[in-house]
């Protein structure tokens, strides 16, 4: 049966993949859109440190720049390489710059959208760091908006509450 996780996607250095692939076996997935000059943009080292503290765990983070929101993440793909592993540390799979609103929207926000956070609102990403976990089933879990910071209680309890043997 094909998922979410078998969505086609393309890694930051082009090459063609599935958050399946991406993902550690059995794991759940925290989809997040990034940019470089936004001012959330801190919450990558947050981000890094769920993909260190619950990797082991099986948890996989994975980043999706993207430029739609105030043109915060205008830099090429080697750019944004450099400045996430220099600046913060990230070590997590980034993918190629993407649409996550709109006419060009990527498919994997297609379906990702559908999913209402706990206001009970679906629909398009208000901006940067919009974050979306995804069960090991492939079925979008959750859905916590940008100012939510990553080690928010309700963020990491919904982890915590997807990872093998929880």
């Amino acid at each position: 049966m094909s998922t979410l996780l078998d969505t086609p996607v393309t890694t930051l250095h082009g090459q063609s993949t599935t958050l399946r692939e991406l993902a550690q076996p059995s794991g759940p997935v925290l989809v997040v859109n990034v940019a470089s000059k936004c001012g959330l943009t801190p919450q990558y080292k947050a981000l890094e440190e769920l993909a260190e503290n619950y990797g082991p765990k099986g948890l996989t983070v994975v980043g999706v720049p993207c430029n739609q929101f105030g043109g915060q993440e205008p830099g090429s793909a080697e750019e944004i390489q450099t400045f996430c592993s220099t600046t913060y540390g990230v070590t997590f799979p980034l993918l190629e710059k993407a649409e996550v609103n709109g006419e060009g929207q990527h498919p994997l926000y297609r379906e990702l959208v559908q999913k209402a956070d706990a206001e009970g609102h679906a629909g398009a990403v208000q901006w940067n760091f919009e974050k979306f976990l995804i069960a090991p089933d492939g079925s979008v879990s959750a859905r916590f908006r940008p100012t939510t910071a990553p080690q928010a209680p309700e963020l990491t309890a919904a982890i915590e509450a997807l990872l093998p043997g929880a």
